[in-house]
């Protein structure tokens, strides 16, 4: 992909703004060998919460046409909030990833799952339960997790991250999480999307009472005898036909025509030529 297609321009952006405005909380960025593929860490909500003190972290994938499609996250680090190495999608409704917003990038769809991680993990937003207890575990001993593609383990991330912060010298602001944004498994979007498609194409769907659309019988001749495959056209269409006919009729002006098919002046020749034949033999006669 050309490094002036709006995408890559997207992505070498988001990963400037992150470096140059870090956050203390959370840390991400592209792989050396692919900027479709960023690694974050990310500390766990502060107390009273069960994630506090614990550092995770995770893989971040975009889809060839970030930002207009949602990026994807899986957790390497377990919490008792995530399955480990399962992919979270991010959007509006949390059933169409299509309602995605653009404006949004990484920085928000980090804040948006740090925030998510003290939510219920019943219902819409799916995950995995587990008691308080498993999760202080899990983030006492997430510190230590050490990823083989950074090469490090998520505290020296996390201590480099907050050592970045202080020579920024960038006061940092409070990310706020859309009021609209939500969070699902991409497995859940999937079936979602086909429940939708198969409703969509049910009987319940069709629009009611819209008879089907025939074509019109063709017009037989007076003397044809057809058998009856419908119900009778009403009167007003059917004179209509035969007035239709008779000024077609008129219009053309040739001689008529028998039912058989015969000319009628064929028979006026032959009467004709039988007449003038009785002369001729009775004038022989005469003689």
């Amino acid at each position: 992909m050309s490094l002036r297609s709006p995408t890559i321009k997207r992505i070498l952006k988001e990963a400037s703004e992150l470096a140059n405005q870090p956050s203390a909380d959370y840390h991400a960025a592209p792989l050396e060998k692919d900027l479709f593929e960023w690694h974050f860490t990310l500390k766990g909500p502060p107390a009273p919460s069960p994630f506090d003190g614990g550092i995770y972290h995770g893989r971040i994938v975009l889809p060839p046409a970030y930002p207009l499609k949602p990026p994807s996250f899986r957790f390497l680090t377990p919490t008792g909030r995530f399955e480990v190495n399962r992919e979270i999608c991010l959007s509006i409704s949390g059933h169409h990833e299509e309602t995605w917003q653009p404006a949004w990038g990484i920085r928000t769809a980090l804040v948006a799952i740090r925030s998510f991680m003290d939510t219920d993990a019943k219902g819409q937003l799916g995950g995995m339960d587990a008691s308080d207890e498993v999760r202080r575990r899990f983030a006492g001993q997430s510190k230590g997790g050490k990823c083989a593609a950074c090469g490090k383990t998520n505290a020296e991330i996390m201590v480099e991250q907050a050592a970045a912060v202080g020579e920024s010298g960038v006061e940092e602001k409070t990310d706020v999480v859309p009021d609209e944004l939500r969070l699902a498994y991409r497995e859940d979007l999937s079936k979602a999307d086909t429940n939708a498609k198969e409703g969509a194409s049910g009987p319940a769907n069709k629009a009611p009472g819209v008879p089907p659309v025939t074509a019109p019988a063709p017009v037989s001749d007076p003397g044809e005898t057809r058998p009856a495959s419908g119900p009778a056209p009403s009167a007003p269409t059917t004179a209509a036909v035969v007035q239709q006919q008779q000024l077609q009729q008129q219009q053309q002006g040739p001689a008529p025509r028998r039912d058989d098919g015969i000319p009628a002046w064929i028979d006026k020749a032959i009467y004709g030529i039988v007449a003038a034949l009785v002369i001729l033999l009775w004038k022989k006669c005469l003689l």
